[in-house]
């Protein structure tokens, strides 16, 4: 398969082994990669830099998962986040665990399905983008019965955002 390109993944895990391991396979495939070891590392590395897809574990010292999904969405809202957790049973996790969850992903981790998972997110983000510049292009079209005057307001707010008195 070929490399993937200009997917930038943002891994969030207190479990350096696991951290070591999965960004360097994600380098080798084509990825770009940072690695935070706790949540709060997290929103400073979103803050600074566009993230498309975040690895985030659930269960981590300090600000847990759930928490840090929710902050970094705050910060980056086409984030597209993706849980780890080592609870087999979807009952066990914690309330509004997946309020803004792209998927979750059980410990210990299937490399493949988490590329897979990654894409998916990836593509995901790229077609709620296309979506929201659709709806905002549409929001400044003109009505096609408009006046000359009309649809000059229009372009005027188009290009300049004048609101209209």
């Amino acid at each position: 398969m070929s490399k993937i390109k200009d997917i930038r993944v943002l891994l969030v895990d207190d479990e350096q082994t696991l951290l070591e391991f999965l960004s360097k396979r994600l380098l080798r495939e084509g990825f770009t990669v940072k690695v935070t070891f706790c949540g709060e590392e997290a929103l400073q590395a979103a803050a600074d830099k566009i993230y498309d897809v975040a690895v985030v574990d659930i269960n981590m010292p300090g600000m847990d998962g759930i928490e840090t999904q929710r902050l970094l969405k705050e910060i980056q809202p086409d984030l597209q986040c993706i849980i780890l957790t080592g609870l087999n049973n979807p009952d066990d996790l914690p309330q509004d665990a997946d309020k803004y969850a792209y998927r979750f992903l059980v410990k210990p981790v299937d490399f493949e399905s988490l590329m897979q998972s990654i894409r998916e997110a990836h593509k995901f983000k790229l077609k709620l983008q296309k979506e929201k510049k659709t709806d905002q292009k549409d929001s400044f079209r003109p009505p096609s019965n408009s006046s000359i005057l009309k649809r000059m307001y229009w372009k005027m707010k188009k290009l300049y955002g004048v609101p209209k008195k």
